[in-house]
């Protein structure tokens, strides 16, 4: 059995997160690269959760493009936001930068509007700049 790649997070992003965790409702939120990579969480979610989410936070954005795609016969589909609700809350995930989103658990009771807006005035705020992530070569290098 192999032992899972963890990559060191070289500039932690977790300081823009505090505005949102403010919001009633809102649980924890995560700044999250494109291939899958936690850039910044929340002090209460734990390092391995954090990791799990970013993973299926990166396949829930390239499912929710390649469906939007499918959908429209464009092949260059951007999200604006995506959202999942369950019985336990809200996800909402929006893009953050090049190659980054951010993303956001709350309660079933959440206003989603105060929180997509806030979510929209963080990135906007910090600008779209500082919370990109650089695409990760895969890979050989020559």
């Amino acid at each position: 059995m192999s032992t899972p790649v963890r990559r060191r997070v070289t500039q932690d992003q977790s300081w823009v997160l505090a505005p949102l965790l403010e919001l009633p409702h809102v649980l924890h939120a995560a700044v999250i690269s494109g291939d899958g990579f936690i850039e910044g969480s929340s002090p209460g979610l734990a390092r391995e959760a954090a990791e799990g989410v970013a993973a299926m936070m990166s396949a829930l954005q390239g499912a929710g493009r390649a469906v939007t795609a499918a959908f429209t016969g464009q092949d260059d589909a951007r999200l604006r936001q995506t959202v999942v609700e369950s019985e336990d809350g809200w996800v909402l995930a929006i893009p953050a930068g090049e190659n980054t989103c951010l993303a956001v658990f709350a309660g079933p009771d959440v206003n989603m509007g105060v929180v997509s807006h806030q979510m929209q005035v963080q990135v906007a705020t910090l600008g779209a700049k500082a919370m990109s992530s650089p695409p990760r070569e895969t890979g050989p290098r020559a």
